[in-house]
């Protein structure tokens, strides 16, 4: 999901931009945003994880929302867009079209990384870190797999007291083996849950804004009979002060 995903949105902002685009891919336009497209809940996700003027936020495999984060935050504020190396490896257009995006921010207060997953080096105090549909790829082999452990602590490090940590992604069935992250890019957000517990993270809300129950979670997220319309969850835990 990662690779296909990082590739329209890197070919989209390259057309965005005026950059040359790779000979095999199509002719479309820049792919819809957070801010371009009401399916994507922008407002509500954006309200939900408490972003505000002057935040400091990670936005970690950025795309769909680095746009709506930079335009929350405002030019006192800053998006560390972290296109991690692990992407890019497969997908440089990826990397290249984060920073054509960073170049044309009207308040010019993104700024893109691309470190390994394992060491990140997130710069400290910040007040989110969000994650959407890909915290499930750290269990990926094409992540290495990462060390999830390590990277939660990351995260943990990072975020001041009482920031927040957002999670957005597909929901697997209650109980799912791991391996459910490769064959249907989906993860049991029970697992999340405990995941974040063993960080030292608390369990600070939930949003049903992209949940579908009439997602069976029996298949995989880009089958066209589910594709745009799966059971997302979307989590928030807090860092205790």
């Amino acid at each position: 999901m990662t690779y296909m995903r990082a590739t329209a949105i890197a070919f989209g902002l390259a057309l965005m931009m005026g950059a040359p685009a790779i000979a095999q891919a199509p002719a479309a336009g820049p792919p819809p945003d957070a801010v371009s497209d009401p399916s994507l809940k922008g407002p509500e996700v954006i309200k939900f994880m408490g972003v505000k003027p002057g935040d400091k936020v990670a936005d970690i495999v950025p795309g769909k929302f680095t746009r709506a984060l930079s335009m929350a935050v405002g030019p006192k504020g800053k998006v560390y867009a972290v296109e991690v190396a692990e992407v890019v490896k497969a997908h440089p257009t990826a990397l290249t079209g984060m920073q054509a995006l960073a170049a044309a921010t009207a308040d010019h207060n993104i700024e893109v990384t691309s470190p390994p997953t394992n060491a990140m080096d997130l710069p400290k105090g910040l007040d989110v870190v969000f994650i959407r549909q890909n915290y499930h790829d750290l269990y990926d082999k094409f992540m290495g797999p990462a060390d999830v452990p390590a990277f939660n602590k990351q995260v943990y490090a990072a975020l001041k007291p009482g920031g927040v940590f957002v999670i957005l992604d597909h929901a697997a069935v209650a109980g799912a083996e791991m391996n459910v992250t490769e064959t249907l890019h989906r993860i049991d957000p029970a697992r999340v849950k405990a995941d974040m517990a063993a960080a030292g993270f608390k369990f600070d809300g939930e949003s049903k804004v992209l949940a579908n129950p009439d997602d069976a979670h029996d298949k995989m997220v880009f089958n066209p009979a589910i594709r745009g319309k799966t059971d997302q969850f979307l989590y928030k835990f807090r860092k205790p002060k």
